[in-house]
Formats: C-alpha cells, structure tokens, sequence
C-alpha cells in the first residue's frame, strides 16, 4: 500500500512539473485540482462563475507572467470577451511564439489588437495555450477587468529566468531573444532578424481572428 503510495505521488508530481501555470493575472483556479486537467480546452475545466476572482487589466493591454515547466513550447495567447465562459476568438499573438528553457516568463504589456477598444468595467478572461513535443495542447485561463485605473507590472515584479527565451515563429524564420523586460529593442519594423525582449514581442503581436485551436 505504501509503495502505491509513493508511486501515485510521484506521478502526480511528475504531471505537475510537467504542466504551467499562469502567475499573473491571477489564475481561475487550481488546475491539478481533482477534475481539472490542463488537457481540457477551453480553461482546464476549472468552472466559472459571475463571481470568480478578477484582476484589474488596462484599457491598452496588461502584464502576463507565466512559470513553464517543459523544456520548450509553442504559446499561444487569446482573449475572451464577456463575463462567463466567452469564447476566446481573439488572438493576442498574431504570430505565435516559440518558448525555451524551464521556468518564469514574464510579458510587460500584451498589447491589444488595433481594432478592439475595451470599455471601463469591461469583464473578460485570457486564455494561454501552450503546444509541446508531444503535440497536446494545454490550457489554463485567467479572468480580468479593464480598467482605467490598473497598472502593468513594475520591473521588479516582471522578470524572467535567466534560462528563458523566447522566438516569433513566422512560417521562415524566428526572431530570437532573452526574455529581458529592460530591453528597449523596437518591434515595430517586423524584421524577422531583429532581437526583440519578450515584452516588446508582446507589445506588437496584436490582431484579430477566430482562435487557434477552436
């Protein structure tokens, strides 16, 4: 029984290294909880309600800190639009990124597609997805207000493993870079030989269409 034990609990932890979370905005709910699993689209199967836990996101987009447990990933990162499970047919990566080496990955400011304006008050959830070696996607979701009166991140909450980088993938070639907040690097031309910080690639991948992986 003992040795069933260990060996159910060193599966588990297994699974968890093996998963991520979001660490900001706060995430809905604890995904390794029993009957969540990651492996569930849309938001791990984690249940919502008019009353779950929100976090204040500007009006012009807000910070995301992730803690990635593979060795890497694919992320893909949408927007769902209303209160209670909105479909999430808005993409905050147009172009979607390529992640590398275990542990936090902090975006500064995820910037919002050019044709959404969000209202005062306006209730949504973002949506993180990440891809692996195996193919299987996972999901974890975090509920947000727009608000005039929030804030991103300051530097000193915002800062990533020293082991992480991250890439735009664009059908050619990727954009490489450590995920240093501090650089001031400028996306805006999109040449793919350009060095761009995770927050600057955040900043510029906005735009609009049906989600991913609906």
């Amino acid at each position: 029984m003992f040795t069933k034990t260990i060996a159910s609990v060193l599966m588990l932890a297994s699974l968890a290294t093996a998963h991520f979370t979001i660490e900001y905005p706060e995430m809905r709910g604890d995904s390794f909880a029993t009957g969540a699993s990651q492996y569930i689209y849309p938001c791990a199967n984690v249940n919502q309600t008019e009353a779950t836990n929100r976090t204040l996101w500007p009006l012009t987009g807000g910070s995301l800190s992730l803690d990635l447990h593979h060795p890497w990933t694919y992320l893909f990162v949408n927007l769902g639009l209303g209160t209670v499970y909105p479909t999430f047919n808005i993409t905050l990566t147009n172009q979607f990124l390529n992640e590398t080496g275990n542990g936090i990955l902090c975006m500064s400011q995820v910037g919002l597609p050019s044709s959404f304006t969000p209202s005062d008050g306006q209730n949504a959830s973002i949506q993180v997805v990440t891809v692996g070696a195996s193919g299987s996607a996972l999901y974890n979701c975090a509920d947000i207000t727009f608000s005039s009166n929030a804030t991103t991140l300051s530097g000193d909450k915002c800062t990533n493993s020293s082991n992480v980088k991250i890439s735009v993938v664009d059908g050619t070639t990727a954009t490489t870079s450590a995920a240093n907040s501090s650089s001031t690097h400028s996306a805006a031309s999109g040449k793919s030989s350009e060095l761009m910080t995770a927050a600057s690639i955040a900043v510029v991948l906005g735009g609009v269409f049906a989600s991913l992986l609906i």
